[in-house]
């Protein structure tokens, strides 16, 4: 007895050793590009080029003065927030608000609505740049923050929609009478009730766009063409 419980106790100290192991291995990688990036700050352009994820030959703090001192830097930073920030904010209101009547109403055509939001995800927004680029031109919104946001809103309301449409079938049925016979229009359903319960899903939600709308570069680099 005394064997087989010391044999099951050395077993679990190899797994955990095992799961922490791979757990490093896991943070070495993640942490990896990071401390490359932050190094080759430091770097010369050549240094750079020879030697792009070792230790700087010659520590060249100006790299970094030269950026924190800019206000070209800075005022790109604040752009990028904003339109990242507008971004998510637009899409949980209109994703919650196209969720909420999908979950709540039943109309004709509903099933064929909701296929066609789904096909959203079939198609990157790099497929669309060329007619975005011509429907923005002729709406003068080509060099503009909102020529931006609104294609990062379409790009992720899809996935949105699809969140907030799962969570909100599954709030009782009941939940929604009581608050009816309370006097609860639809509009305070779903802005009193709904949308507080609705936290987790409007963290995940604003987690991912806000990363997606900050990692595509391309479209303001395509759509933004003044310093400004």
């Amino acid at each position: 007895m005394a064997e087989g419980q010391a044999l099951i106790g050395a077993r679990s100290r190899i797994g955990r050793v095992a799961v922490y192991a791979v757990l490093v291995v896991v943070a070495i990688a993640a942490l990896a590009p990071i401390v490359a990036t932050v190094l080759g700050g430091f770097k010369s352009l050549g240094d750079l080029r020879v030697n792009p994820a070792g230790l700087p030959r010659e520590w060249i703090w100006s790299n970094y003065v030269g950026i924190l001192t800019s206000a070209t830097y800075w005022r790109m930073l604040v752009n990028s927030f904003l339109i990242a920030g507008w971004s998510v904010v637009f899409t949980i209101v209109f994703a919650s608000m196209v969720a909420f009547a999908f979950a709540q109403f039943q109309f004709r055509g509903k099933r064929a609505l909701l296929s066609y939001v789904t096909l959203g995800l079939m198609f990157p927004t790099a497929t669309a740049v060329v007619p975005l680029f011509v429907i923005l031109t002729q709406l003068g919104l080509v060099d503009s923050h909102l020529g931006v946001i609104l294609p990062k809103v379409a790009g992720g309301m899809t996935m949105a929609v699809l969140l907030f449409y799962k969570f909100f079938q599954g709030i009782p049925r009941d939940l929604a009478d009581a608050a009816e016979v309370d006097g609860c229009g639809h509009l305070t359903f779903y802005w009193r009730i709904l949308m507080p319960l609705s936290t987790p899903i409007i963290a995940t939600v604003a987690i991912v766009n806000f990363v997606a709308s900050w990692n595509l570069y391309f479209l303001p680099m395509i759509l933004l063409n003044s310093p400004e």
